[in-house]
């Protein structure tokens, strides 16, 4: 039997087991130790403009702590892009406030500026001013930060940058994390690097850094005994799991390159497919990391639809998924305020995420391939209205 094709699964550079065994060996088993600070200083050199790492149990805990220095609090409303997982809107209901959805843009899939301008200006007449603005850079795309930015600073409102599908991947040649106030990183065991589970939240300053990691470790006052001011939270990254990150910052800019063959790889059987179209950069200012390479399916021109290759595959054990479904469709957050148009309903009615993994082999690709020509050459028969 094949063995499983996988949608993106970790892929170890080799070197990990050296840095978890110094843990071992120097009994540094608690959950801090010298790979934490290794691990951020690694991440701190590889982002560059002079930035603070804290590493974190995930970005989930990451992206709660920014809200928290952004000083989100109950019945405030956090801006939030639609189109993402909902770890990027959780953590804002986390912290008693409301979230509001914006809309994507159709180039990069990501927040909308004009729909967020839009958001912000209503929420203002209706006497509610954001608190801060969540925006994503969804599988690895860059946003179109240049106007998010611009709209973020005309209202005084800050930004955190979502970068947890984006590490690796650079808007004009700046790395993806290091555009708002706060960056979220991701090393989930499906993300470019992993730490089997794990986050980090990337600052700008040693304050915010400082003031992240007493947040994270119980909020514990200076003092002899065990004295708290404040609520905190067990959220450190453990020194165990910064080993794994250690190995795998060793093979990251490998890992960013594999994915964006496998995108390639895409891009070339899918040329000649008519109505599938690639998720690619808009234009050279974008460099992605592809950490999920996704198609649309237009199923007029195709006459098959995103759904019949899903299942195509899962008859040959190969894993893809629907792109995330917009917040603003959840149940959880039916109630939630909506800014835009369907832009984001419409990517998830025809869009899919194919099997992405840098240590995909030659027959996986082969075996896809096949599928891949089958759907789409075998078209059935549809009504055209």
């Amino acid at each position: 039997m094949s063995t499983k094709v996988w949608l993106s699964s970790p892929h170890m550079g080799g070197e990990e087991l050296k840095y978890v065994n110094q843990a071992f060996e120097t009994n540094w088993i608690a959950p801090l130790g010298p790979n934490v600070n290794g691990f951020e200083r690694d991440l701190e050199s590889f982002l560059n403009q002079k930035t603070k790492v804290a590493a974190l149990s995930s970005g989930t805990a990451a992206l709660h702590l920014a809200l928290i220095e952004c000083n989100v609090g109950y019945g405030d409303e956090v801006i939030c892009q639609s189109l993402t997982f909902s770890a990027s809107a959780n953590p804002i209901v986390y912290l008693g406030a409301t979230p509001v959805f914006v809309d994507s843009e159709k180039d990069t899939w990501n927040m909308c500026p004009i729909a967020l301008k839009e958001a912000v200006n209503d929420r203002i007449a209706k006497g509610k001013k954001p608190k801060a603005i969540v925006a994503v850079n969804l599988y690895g795309m860059p946003a179109k930060m240049d106007e998010i930015l611009a709209v973020a600073a005309e209202f005084d409102i800050p930004l955190i940058e979502d970068a947890a599908e984006s590490l690796g991947s650079t808007y004009k040649g700046r790395s993806c994390g290091t555009f708002g106030r706060f960056g979220i990183l991701s090393f989930n065991g499906n993300k470019i690097i992993t730490t089997s589970g794990g986050g980090a939240l990337v600052c700008h300053s040693e304050e915010d850094k400082k003031r992240a990691v007493f947040l994270s470790t119980q909020a514990r006052d200076e003092a002899p005994h065990y004295q708290h001011s404040e609520i905190g939270y067990n959220y450190r990254m453990s020194n165990i799991c910064a080993g794994i990150g250690r190995g795998q910052m060793e093979v990251l800019k490998i890992r960013v390159e594999g994915r964006r063959k496998m995108h390639d790889f895409y891009t070339d059987i899918t040329k000649n497919m008519e109505g599938v179209k690639m998720f690619s950069e808009p234009n050279e200012d974008f460099y992605s990391n592809h950490w999920l390479s996704v198609i649309t399916v237009d199923e007029k021109l195709a006459s098959r639809n995103h759904e019949d290759l899903r299942l195509a595959f899962l008859e040959d054990d190969i894993e893809s998924r629907p792109i995330w479904k917009p917040m603003h469709m959840q149940p959880v957050f039916k109630d939630a305020p909506y800014y835009g148009e369907s832009v984001a309903e419409t990517l998830f009615k025809t869009s899919l995420c194919l099997p992405s993994g840098s240590n995909l082999t030659d027959d996986d690709r082969k075996r896809i391939e096949k599928i891949m020509m089958n759907v789409f050459s075998n078209k059935k028969n549809i009504l055209v209205s």
